[in-house]
């Protein structure tokens, strides 16, 4: 097995401990193989850290809840930022103990920290990854839990985020028919305010 091996292998250990579910599997690990999966389709041929860093997306990130954090929008950001510097350093853990050479350790925790958002393709495929998973495993049950008129926004905050071919291949996420009709008029308020803005 090589290093990379190895660091995925021990990347899917630490995520099997999520005590919350996906179809029965530990969630953080359906998550992290997933984005690995949807980094491929993105890219064609992505590279070791950008694999690894989309596999380490949320790293055991259940031991941090959200519910640490205050309530309202600045707790909510303060809890991503930290989760993004604690994945960080976790991930490189994995990676050294693993074997992987330095300048992988150091550019998979530039990707996982979303350094270059903006103006680096490899970061822009991993938040495509990160929205394309997001949509498969999390959008049915948070938009039960905001109700369609607030989860359509929100929806299309998800859908801002991410490139022309992640746009595309939203439309080929698995979902039901409700949360799909969720995703279209998301799309559609997205194309409209961007129609108003030119």
């Amino acid at each position: 097995m090589d290093p990379t091996e190895r660091a995925l292998a021990a990347i899917d250990d630490a995520n099997r401990d999520d005590p919350h579910r996906f179809d029965g599997e530990p969630l953080a690990l359906v998550e992290g193989r997933l984005a690995h999966g949807w980094v491929r389709r993105l890219t064609g041929e992505p590279d070791d850290a950008l694999l690894l860093a989309a596999r380490a997306h949320h790293l055991r990130r259940w031991v941090v809840p959200r519910s640490d954090y205050a309530e309202g929008r600045a707790g909510y950001l303060r809890w991503r930022r930290d989760q993004k510097v604690r994945h960080a350093e976790e991930l490189r853990a994995i990676l050294v103990q693993a074997g992987v050479d330095a300048t992988t350790v150091d550019r998979a925790c530039v990707i996982v920290t979303k350094t270059g958002l903006g103006t680096d393709p490899e970061v822009q495929a991993f938040e495509d990854a990160v929205c394309l998973t997001f949509l498969h495993t999390q959008l049915a049950a948070t938009a039960e839990r905001l109700g369609d008129e607030r989860a359509v926004p929100v929806i299309s905050k998800t859908l801002a985020k991410m490139s022309a071919r992640g746009r595309e291949l939203a439309t080929t996420v698995s979902l039901d028919g409700h949360t799909a009709s969720l995703v279209d008029q998301a799309s559609r308020r997205l194309d409209e305010a961007r129609t108003d803005e030119a």
